[in-house]
């Protein structure tokens, strides 16, 4: 154990428990809490061999991070040479605190969800403080305070949420369509409203592009979409369906005889599955990025297809091979951190390994790769090896 797992341990115990904290209306157990160092299990030989070299280097070392830090340390009586107290706990006293060794945004994410617990309580006392903290966690002051006057627009007439209106037709300053689609959580969560009734947004689609080249010849449409709903049967059906996360990459995907190329729709497949030519192709492939969100997102298609779906391009020597063309920034220009691998019962072994290596702290490599950086004739040439292999 070192200072940083200890922080690891901290934030981790910070992240499970600081909802709770904040809103209970009773103590909880949760702080103070002690965290162990890890010399209250060494083993009496190691430590009396071990004890010039390295663990009396490491009594020193917890005792003056822990004054460092204003941290309580927990001793316990342990027999070297003679008997000694070793630092076998630390002891972190409360939730700020925590939230201090945690730094980054952790004292202000308590700061703030502080004040909006407190208007909470003051306008809707019956709501579910809990409930509202965590759905708002992410939003900022504006979205918090239009989030606000959309539950008291409801609440004074409960009648509007049934009335069957759009998203647009809510008649309140700066509450656009995007903002309630996309909020809606967080006014049932505030107004306890099960339904506002808000009609449906416009049936999905998806959009495809046809690479056979025979039928290309002719001079028919190229590009393609289809409704989720609709009566709808493609140019040909396919014998393979490459469906590619990003679009740049479906659109451009080289020829390819019998085969359709497919832009992803984000996390989860159920649009692409809800069409019956695209779910029972003979050979169904998924292609992503090499992220953590690149593995996520073919587990949940295989989960929404109730089918094997292959993989290309996604293994770890694919990683070796491109991972001098990766970054360390999402989509948004966001740094990519270390994380908790999520449930992904999925994905086959050479996938898992990549999934947690992006996520483990002790990778140095690049925790991203675009599947652009990825020349499309090696994603033509993984398809057909992919054929040839289950043609076998």
């Amino acid at each position: 154990m070192t200072p940083h797992n200890l922080l690891r341990s901290v934030e981790n115990r910070l992240k499970a428990r600081w909802i709770a904290d904040l809103t209970s209306t009773e103590p909880t157990d949760s702080w103070p809490h002690k965290f162990p160092t890890g010399l209250g299990s060494v083993p009496q030989d190691d430590l009396q061999t071990r004890w010039a070299d390295t663990h009396q280097p490491a009594v020193h070392a917890w005792r003056d991070w822990a004054a460092d830090h204003g941290l309580r340390v927990i001793d316990k009586p342990r027999r070297v040479w003679t008997t000694l107290d070793l630092p076998t706990h630390i002891e972190v006293e409360s939730i700020d605190q925590a939230a201090q060794l945690a730094a980054g945004e952790w004292p202000n994410r308590l700061n703030r969800a502080r004040q909006r617990l407190h208007i909470l309580r003051e306008r809707f006392p019956t709501s579910d403080t809990a409930a509202v903290i965590r759905v708002t966690d992410g939003y900022t002051d504006l979205d918090f305070d239009l989030l606000l006057t959309v539950a008291d627009w409801y609440l004074e007439d409960p009648q509007r949420a049934a009335s069957g209106i759009t998203p647009r037709q809510v008649p309140l300053p700066g509450v656009h369509a995007k903002w309630l689609q996309t909020r809606t959580a967080g006014v049932q969560a505030l107004t306890g409203l099960t339904d506002l009734a808000l009609l449906q947004r416009h049936p999905a689609r998806i959009h495809f592009t046809y690479l056979d080249p025979t039928y290309r010849a002719t001079g028919a449409r190229i590009h393609d979409s289809a409704t989720v709903g609709d009566h709808f049967t493609p140019a040909y059906l396919p014998e393979v369906v490459v469906i590619s996360e990003n679009k740049d990459t479906a659109i451009h995907f080289p020829e390819l005889p019998g085969g359709i190329s497919v832009e992803g729709v984000g996390k989860g497949g159920k649009t692409p599955a809800a069409f019956p030519w695209l779910r029972h192709a003979p050979t169904l492939i998924y292609w992503g990025d090499i992220d953590p969100d690149g593995y996520e997102i073919l587990d949940g298609y295989r989960h929404d297809f109730d089918r094997d779906i292959e993989s290309i391009l996604m293994d770890p020597a694919i990683y070796d091979t491109y991972e001098r063309f990766g970054t360390n920034h999402d989509p948004k220009g966001s740094p990519l951190t270390p994380g908790e691998p999520k449930p992904t019962p999925r994905l086959r072994p050479d996938e898992r390994a990549v999934y947690h290596r992006l996520l483990d702290p002790a990778h140095t490599g690049h925790r991203r790769i675009e599947q652009e950086r990825i020349p499309l004739d090696a994603a033509r040439e993984a398809v057909e090896q992919l054929r040839r292999a289950t043609a076998r």
